[in-house]
């Protein structure tokens, strides 16, 4: 029997690229710059030097972009930073986002 006749009518499946979620920051008036910086250090693996950038865009613009994600991985991500918000006191507001398609 010849296999690769076999292989070679076979379709590779299409898959579909996951969707992809935004973990949004919120500025307020009484979560610290050190406290946001420092979340986005330790939740979101983000450099010193690209969290104090995003936390700049919060302060300034009202928001910014934490993470881009699949939805499980910027919802635990969200949630872990609420924990810790919590814990420490500060009413930091984060929200997951669907990202807009680019296709």
């Amino acid at each position: 029997m010849d296999y690769q006749s076999n292989v070679d009518t076979l379709q590779k499946p299409k898959l579909k690229t996951p969707k992809t979620f935004a973990v949004l920051l919120y500025n307020d008036d009484i979560t610290t710059m050190d406290f946001v910086v420092m979340i986005l250090v330790k939740i979101f693996y983000k450099t010193t030097a690209e969290a104090s950038n995003i936390m700049m865009q919060v302060h300034k613009e009202g928001r910014g972009v934490a993470g881009i994600y699949t939805y499980d991985i910027a919802l635990s991500k969200k949630q872990q930073a609420d924990r810790i918000a919590q814990e420490k006191g500060f009413p930091l507001k984060l929200a997951v986002v669907e990202e807009k398609s680019h296709e």
